[in-house]
């Protein structure tokens, strides 16, 4: 794997269109003509490479440029990806946030990232214009779209502005910044995390390595984010017809067509959308023999998701699972063959969630529990081999801090003596004698009673082997100032059955179980709260306030 820093993370765009100037890009479908062809806009390498060289111009012209934080709020779109390639180029520091996170937490983020530009589609910048978003700090505006009463200019004068000829982009340093990405903020407060421009270029030669990504492939990705991977790997990306902030309502059948219309070699999609996609391809007999691989991040997949997509598949092709977080990512990753062929069955017993070995280049451990910050490593932190601790991870695409979280960061890193820093990952877990890595649910979500601590996914590992649940979690809820254990469920509703003949089934398999004899409470919840960006992560937090007014 060569991991060589190219500079700036933009500086693969105008190689691929020296490479491969003819090739697609980006792909925006815009459904099919009368009769039955293919309508799409797009951007070849060359052009690409053209428009963005244009566009770092232009905004460099009205004052962003290196250094300057800029926000950028405009949906999937040809615009987006050349926007973010401009700025990349411009030396600007790309500023995401998940725009479903809602209008108070969104506010939140940008008072936190202080932005001094602003980027976005006409309801972005109504909104900021009535919420006073950055209302002092933002000094430039650019409308995706028309302009009404704010301040600002129009994407297309930006593009004007910028005229035709090449553009010199910005050598940043390896640890300088190329972007503030925002967590979903599923599992805590959203946060901003800091990403280098060394960090993006690990993360590509990473996943090229990891998955054989070869130029000329074609990548469906479903979320967003992913997508900018694309042009620097050398592969086309086409831009899904689905509102990226709903995987879970996604309609599977335009995600089937489009894997065969563009001969999708590469799928990117949330537990959600596998779920979604596998049951309508099920359901419906198709196939995807243009896919060489899946692969599906945001939290753990089930067995039986895995199971149902690979059936969509040719032989031999998988789905991968890595492991990791905004503020690392990959760490580890494992295929379905190996699930499916082994560690499943552990699952179920209460073992966790099997989330592979590290990747190449990337180290992980387990220390013991500690909500308090660790300032530096030592070796006796770590727990014995198949005890539940803490995960850390160590490596290249690690990010180094949040923005202007200078708590959230003492909180999640460890300095090591021998050089770098280890990211604590906020997650519990073990390594097994093969070295592989076992998810055992959030350390903030675990459940302390005065008896023992209960683990979210062990637990809910063996109540989710029935065949009438879709989903649980287990939440801790104190009554009389004691916390008891309380598993809340999600019924599958295509697996209808009595609730209290469920109840009864469901304390049965948990008093088969050491670690699940004592959940004797089973609530149940049409629909569970989950996280934005990928509909998967469960909000336990929400839950347990749910269950508590249940129990009063």
């Amino acid at each position: 794997m060569n991991m060589a820093y190219p500079g700036n993370i933009a500086a693969h765009l105008p190689a691929m269109a020296a490479a491969r100037p003819q090739a697609l890009a980006i792909v925006q479908p815009r459904g099919r003509d009368r009769q039955g062809r293919l309508r799409y806009r797009h951007y070849t390498f060359r052009e690409l490479d053209a428009e963005t060289d244009r566009l770092a111009a232009g905004l460099e012209r009205i004052g962003i440029g290196r250094g300057m934080r800029t926000v950028l709020m405009t949906p999937p779109s040809l615009d987006f990806y050349a926007l973010t390639f401009a700025l990349f180029k411009a030396g600007a520091v790309v500023v995401l946030i998940d725009p479903g996170m809602g209008l108070k937490r969104l506010g939140v983020c940008l008072r936190e990232v202080e932005p001094e530009a602003f980027i976005g589609a006409p309801e972005a910048h109504l909104a900021r214009t009535i919420l006073g978003w950055g209302r002092y700090t933002i000094r430039h505006c650019v409308t995706v779209g028309m302009r009404l009463g704010w301040r600002g200019c129009t994407l297309e004068q930006v593009r004007k502005l910028g005229g035709k000829r090449a553009f010199s982009l910005v050598e940043p340093a390896a640890d300088e910044t190329a972007a503030v990405l925002f967590t979903s903020g599923s599992t805590g407060v959203a946060k901003g995390v800091v990403y280098t421009h060394a960090i993006f270029a690990a993360q590509v030669d990473l996943l090229r390595s990891l998955y054989d990504i070869q130029p000329g492939e074609v990548d469906l990705p479903t979320f967003p984010l992913f997508g900018l991977f694309g042009p620097a790997l050398g592969i086309t990306s086409v831009i899904p017809q689905m509102d990226p902030t709903k995987p879970a309502r996604v309609d599977a059948r335009k995600i089937i067509d489009a894997i065969g219309a563009y001969g999708v070699t590469n799928l990117f999609g949330s537990p959600a959308l596998i779920q979604r996609v596998g049951r309508y391809g099920v359901l419906h007999g198709a196939k995807l023999p243009s896919l060489r691989r899946v692969i599906s991040a945001g939290a753990p997949v089930p067995a039986s998701a895995l199971e149902r997509f690979q059936s969509l598949l040719a032989d031999g092709v998988q789905v991968f699972t890595p492991y990791g977080a905004t503020e690392a990512l990959p760490v580890c990753s494992i295929g379905s063959d190996e699930i499916l062929g082994e560690t499943r069955i552990r699952t179920t017993e209460g073992g966790g969630v099997c989330v592979g070995r590290p990747v190449e280049g990337m180290s992980a451990r387990v220390i013991g529990i500690d909500d308090a910050p660790i300032t530096t490593w030592r070796d006796d932190l770590e727990v014995k081999r198949g005890e539940i601790g803490e995960i850390v991870a160590q490596g290249p695409v690690v990010t180094r801090s949040y923005f202007n979280r200078p708590d959230s960061t003492a909180l999640a890193k460890i300095t090591d003596p021998a050089g770098g820093f280890w990211h604590r990952m906020g997650d519990l877990g073990y390594l097994d004698a093969k070295g592989r890595l076992w998810f055992c649910g959030r350390k903030s979500q675990r459940v302390i009673t005065p008896e023992r601590t209960f683990f979210t996914i062990p637990c809910e590992g063996v109540f989710n082997a029935h065949r009438a649940i879709h989903r649980s979690a287990l939440v801790g809820v104190t009554r009389n100032g004691v916390t008891e254990p309380v598993l809340c469920v999600e019924p599958d509703k295509d697996v209808p059955m009595p609730r209290e003949m469920l109840r009864q089934e469901l304390l049965e398999l948990g008093a088969a179980r050491p670690h699940t004899q004592a959940i004797k409470t089973i609530l149940f919840h049409n629909n569970f709260p989950v996280d934005v960006r990928h509909n998967a992560k469960i909000f336990r937090e929400k839950l347990a306030e749910w269950a508590r007014k249940e129990l009063l």
